[in-house]
């Protein structure tokens, strides 16, 4: 009797030290579960921007080193400063801004202005200042669906380098074809994104998913068309109320883009300094940049 209870004793502690070993066990993977749920995520949107940004034989690469550090802090910086500024003067100033551009928001000293244009920061600034609620969320919804996954492959310098690069050829641009007229809106940069987006998707189109490479060039072309109506609707259909804005920042924005862009966002698993194609790029942005100040010093209608 008492080897019989001994047994059925040793027994319930086997069954119990069983079934603590498989609490311990179930509760190990509920963490690694958690733990892991987030990487996962990670990386299947990483894989997903791979597809989009890159061709297909720099996405291993770039899904062997992807990370979010740091985040794409220049694109969302920049559109809340933008933004920032759209409420100051839609809402703190008495403007009718929420609609369409009011003159009074001519006077802004961040403004695009001929008259003015020996304050050089407005051939930058110019960006911050938006005609309306159409304009501004158009230019945002662009630059956040399209530079965020940019700047998670390319990262935040090179982003930036394009972007402005655009900025600063659109208002050289409007001050040289739309001389007499002011600017605002950040569609300069914007385009120089998708401008390089486009080239990028345009050259490795065969080594792209083809459905994918179809729909990012329809998405493009359809942005553009609908960016671009608004923007001539601004510039020769304005309001007797209102004041007509340049255009010519788009076209020059996409031509930068097109350009500097492109071989910054084909360079992504190489040193961009050491690729002839950047300095080539480079040199043509930088003669046409030295003609627009020649053009703005001496033979502007704005003098």
């Amino acid at each position: 009797m008492a080897a019989a209870h001994n047994l059925e004793m040793e027994e319930d502690v086997n069954l119990n030290r069983d079934r603590e070993m498989k609490e311990m066990l179930e509760e190990e993977k509920l963490r690694a579960d958690r733990a892991g749920k987030d990487p996962f995520r990670l990386k299947k949107v990483h894989r997903i921007v791979s597809k989009w940004m890159l061709p297909e034989p720099v996405r291993r690469t770039y899904l062997e080193r992807a990370n979010c550090l740091p985040p794409p802090v220049f694109i969302i910086s920049i559109s809340i400063a933008e933004l920032a500024v759209f409420i100051y003067y839609a809402v703190w100033k008495p403007q009718k801004q929420w609609i369409t551009l009011d003159s009074g928001i001519l006077e802004s000293p961040f403004i695009y202005s001929p008259e003015k244009r020996e304050e050089a920061w407005r051939f930058i600034s110019y960006m911050l200042v938006h005609a309306g609620v159409q304009h501004i969320l158009g230019n945002l919804v662009m630059q956040l669906v399209l530079g965020i996954p940019l700047e998670m492959v390319h990262k935040g310098l090179r982003v930036g380098l394009v972007y402005l690069a655009g900025v600063i050829a659109g208002s050289l641009a409007s001050s040289i074809f739309d001389p007499l007229k002011s600017l605002v809106g950040a569609s300069g940069g914007v385009y120089a994104l998708m401008g390089g987006y486009f080239m990028n998707v345009l050259v490795n189109f065969r080594e792209m998913i083809p459905a994918f490479g179809i729909i990012r060039l329809l998405i493009i072309v359809l942005i553009i068309v609908s960016d671009m109506g608004f923007a001539l609707y601004r510039r020769f259909f304005v309001p007797a109320n209102g004041s007509p804005v340049s255009f010519a920042a788009h076209i020059a924005g996409g031509f930068a883009g097109m350009s500097i862009g492109y071989t910054v966002f084909s360079c992504f698993d190489k040193a961009l300094l050491k690729d002839p194609r950047f300095w080539i790029a480079i040199a043509a942005y930088s003669a046409c940049v030295l003609f627009a100040v020649f053009f703005n010093i001496f033979l502007s209608p704005a003098n």
